[in-house]
């Protein structure tokens, strides 16, 4: 992996999303429409690590945003905290 690409990984947990986006622009020649997908799947993902930082910082938890091997791990707790929320409203 390219040096870049690697500091990408490590400063953007969007990384995929972007790289995503970007594939289906230039596929349909920047068509917004075509892309809206991608496009909210990226802004979800953003705002989901703009959280998981501003908790951190209010935690007083360094770094703000998660080293690349933890990020899974609080995926997959969000999504379990998730379910769990869902299914007592049910």
């Amino acid at each position: 992996m390219k040096k870049l690409k690697r500091d990408q990984n490590i400063n953007n947990p969007c990384l995929k999303e972007h790289e995503l986006t970007d594939k289906c622009f230039h596929k349909n020649n920047f068509d917004y429409e075509k892309c809206a997908l991608q496009i909210e799947n990226y802004k979800v993902c953003k705002s989901f690590w703009h959280s998981v930082q501003m908790e951190r910082r209010s935690k007083g938890i360094k770094p703000y945003l998660p080293p690349v091997e933890e990020r899974d791990r609080i995926k997959e707790e969000y999504f379990e905290k998730l379910n769990r929320d869902n299914s007592v409203s049910d």
